[in-house]
């Protein structure tokens, strides 16, 4: 019996492992649960009260929007958001009710509101929360056909709504976010580990299933990226002070760094070759020329063991009853960290050993961040190098704690340029097309076409962007259309199997929606085929006008961002690369003058800025890169540019981390001769950035011998990687092929290397 509790309790273990990987946070769970239960509760009030079906539509839907429309990440301002939203949907019901006989006052007032709406995104979460929610009620009231003589039963449903999401919200599904925090730094190890675990199946892989395993490996490195940006996020708001939020932000880059080093030292240990860093970040790189692993010989056999007892380390850190065997197994992780203590392997054997040491230190380090300092008992086991880990560990502690954080006021765009701006003029004038098509389609739901104009606006910055996702809307829509006739035949009058569909149709919803926009909306025109039924309106001319005002809204949406205030995305992407090319040089000089001996710098917050920039530069590319673009040579550009940004970036990551451990690192000291190969990037990349923003006389990149020749040779019988030195110089050698890679796909002119 106890071995299968235990063996119940692994299973467990592993789902829940996977959950949180899969859902960082459990976000998108937290969201979907919180909605459907906001919705439940008000169709129980309801029916209590025996509202009839259109008002049960109405709270359900008042439910739905109070619940998401909710951003800050507080509970005092959530309260504040929601007290203020009440009042907000009650007005905008009116006046959709009292307006909705006049054709053209009604018409005009709706695009007043929908510029309003998203004017008012500038005044932060609540400004957009309002905004939402006046929009939301406003197309509620016009869905369920308000007249003025129903408002008193429409108010009672929209507060019982607006209650019920409070009470769900703050009670039934609370988030705080500490609690957030918490579950991010679980999903952080949970990918970890499967990023571990995927390094393993690369370094088992057959030669023709290399390609496969490679990757995957990709995919867990970008994903656990994902997650350290998610966490970074949250910082503020979930810890209790400054000094805790910096040395959780310094671990988990750390650990991230060190992870996606034994990657790519695992890659050079199956390449016959050694392997660019841009094949772990370019999608579809193929796989270098694949160097035959030994036969279990006793060096692979303990490496393969050792990767799967750091794997331990990361999942289970601290479980009881376990405490002696996994202090055993670092401190001989650890020791790797020590030249003595590599097994007699081949040199890029013992430089997978090395990252397996470097990374069971982050490992650690992320422990103690994460979970406080260790108690006595749990040192007790401790080797002299992981005693010596401690030390070190604790020393950066300190240096990270003492530490003050500067922030510079960047400037703001303002008048038509503010983004808030532009995107309202431009909403409102397709919203206004989309009415006029809209009505010409039908007298009674054109609003179906303004809210798809509407929606392609929300988190979209350009041109493509809009396209792109009117294109996946029209796909979800015509699908969820053919689910909408399947379950509208199946569940037939019965309101309550309706409502019960209507609610699993939510989740998913809610769910999926940072996944796939395509699946969204699929599930969201099934759920309108349902609330049809409810509402005895429906039929397949509604669902195939669903279909067309749905196109119209889209064609709207890209007529208006293609000739008013328009943002194209080779614009918009530009002006994100250059954004990014700058925060590339501002870490990559900060790191290298504190590697020089210049005095320290706040490095931690210019390489989370770096990070930032190339995420949004990223889904800036995703119009360029999508499968449906024509532009395949458009397409591959993008894609190889970003990869290698992403490459520079890891590189100028790695160069930030080592400097910051200048000052209480015994093996790390000041090297002035660095300084040079620092302002050879540096200028570089101001060069490229210029070329970007559109100045051609920027002059050129320059290239020259290599930075590694600045140490001279070698000393005779010093160990191949050593000194920490020689990795910076790797780091910056790296780079600096890196940046000159970038301004041949941007075609900046690159200078002959002078002799």
């Amino acid at each position: 019996m106890r071995v299968a509790g235990r063996s119940v309790r692994s299973v467990w273990a592993e789902l829940r492992d996977r959950a949180a990987a899969s859902d960082p946070g459990l976000l998108r769970l937290a969201a979907g649960l919180r909605t459907v239960s906001a919705i439940v509760l008000t169709l129980v009030v309801l029916s209590l009260l025996r509202a009839d079906v259109t008002h049960l539509v109405a709270g359900a839907m008042a439910a739905m929007v109070s619940t998401f429309a909710i951003r800050e990440k507080q509970r005092g301002p959530q309260a504040v958001t929601l007290a203020l939203g009440l009042p907000v949907a009650l007005a905008s019901v009116s006046l959709s009710a009292l307006l909705n006989t006049r054709v053209v006052v009604g018409d005009l007032f709706f695009v007043a509101l929908i510029f309003g709406a998203v004017y008012i995104r500038r005044f932060g979460d609540r400004g957009t929360a309002l905004g939402l929610i006046g929009f939301q009620i406003y197309f509620l009231s016009l869905f369920v056909g308000a007249t003025p003589g129903q408002l008193p039963e429409l108010y009672a449903a929209i507060a019982v709504a607006f209650g019920c999401s409070a009470l769900a919200r703050f009670v039934l599904v609370p988030e705080t976010p500490t609690g957030v925090l918490e579950r991010l730094r679980k999903a952080f190890r949970a990918r970890l580990a499967q990023l571990l675990s995927a390094q393993i199946e690369l370094l088992d892989a057959d030669p023709d299933d290399l390609e496969k395993a490679l990757d995957d490996v990709r995919q867990k490195t970008a994903r656990l990226h994902e997650s350290a940006l998610m966490i970074q996020s949250r910082l503020g708001e979930g810890t209790s002070d400054e000094a805790v939020a910096r040395l959780v932000q310094r671990r988990i880059a750390d650990a991230e760094i060190a992870a996606e080093r034994l990657g790519l030292l695992l890659l050079n240990l199956r390449s016959a070759e050694r392997a660019d860093t841009l094949t772990m970040h370019l999608p579809g790189a193929s796989f270098p020329a694949a160097d035959p692993l030994p036969e279990r010989d006793e060096a692979t056999v303990t490496l393969r063991r050792d990767l799967q007892s750091l794997r331990l380390l990361v999942l289970r850190p601290g479980v009881a009853g376990l405490s002696t065997a996994l202090a055993q197994i670092r401190n001989r992780l650890l020791g790797y960290r020590d030249e003595k203590n590599l097994p007699p392997a081949a040199p890029a054997v013992q430089d997978a050993f090395r990252g397996i040491g470097e990374s069971a230190r982050a490992v650690l380090g992320l422990r103690i961040a994460l979970e406080g300092p260790l108690d006595e008992s749990d040192e007790s086991d401790d080797s002299p190098e992981t005693t010596r880990s401690r030390e070190e560990l604790d020393a950066e502690d300190a240096a990270i704690g003492a530490s003050e954080e500067s922030e510079d006021e960047e400037p703001r765009d303002t008048g038509l340029r503010r983004p808030t701006t532009r995107a309202a003029v431009q909403v409102a004038v397709g919203s206004a097309l989309a009415i006029v098509g809209g009505e010409l389609l039908s007298a009674h739901r054109w609003y179906w076409a303004v809210l798809t104009c509407w929606i392609v606006f929300l988190n979209t910055a350009s041109t493509g962007e809009i396209l792109v996702k009117g294109y996946r809307r029209l796909l979800g829509t015509v699908f969820g259309v053919v689910a909408g006739i399947v379950l509208a035949g199946v569940v037939g009058q019965h309101t309550w199997t309706a409502f019960g569909l209507v609610l699993l149709l939510i989740f998913a919803m809610f769910y999926s929606a940072p996944l796939s926009y395509t699946l969204m909306s699929f599930f969201v025109t099934a759920m309108l085929g349902l609330l049809y039924t409810l509402l005895h309106t429906y039929s397949m001319s509604v669902l195939v006008l669903r279909v067309e005002e749905t196109a119209l809204g889209a064609a709207c949406g890209v007529v208006a961002a293609a000739l008013v205030l328009p943002v194209h995305t080779d614009r918009r992407t530009n002006e994100l690369l250059a954004t990014a090319l700058d925060r590339l040089s501002d870490v990559t000089e900060a790191a290298v003058d504190q590697l020089s001996g210049e005095p320290a710098t706040e490095l931690l917050d210019q390489a989370r800025d770096l990070d930032t920039a190339v995420a949004d530069l990223r889904a800036s590319t995703k119009p360029l890169t999508h499968p449906i673009t024509p532009l395949r040579t458009r397409r591959d550009t993008a894609l190889y540019v970003v990869a290698l940004l992403e490459t520079c970036a890891y590189h100028a990551r790695s160069l930030a981390a080592t400097a910051e451990l200048l000052p209480t690192h015994p093996s790390i000291a000041a090297d002035p001769r660095l300084r040079r190969a620092g302002r050879r990037i540096a200028r570089n990349l101001e060069v490229i950035a210029a070329h970007v923003a559109g100045e051609p006389d920027a002059g050129e990149v320059e290239t020259g011998s290599s930075i590694a020749s600045l140490l001279g040779p070698d000393v005779p019988g010093s160990p191949r990687y050593g000194r920490v030195t020689d990795r910076v110089l790797r780091h910056l050698q790296r780079l600096d092929e890196g940046v000159v890679g970038l301004a041949r796909p941007l075609n900046v002119p690159v200078a002959e290397p002078k002799r």
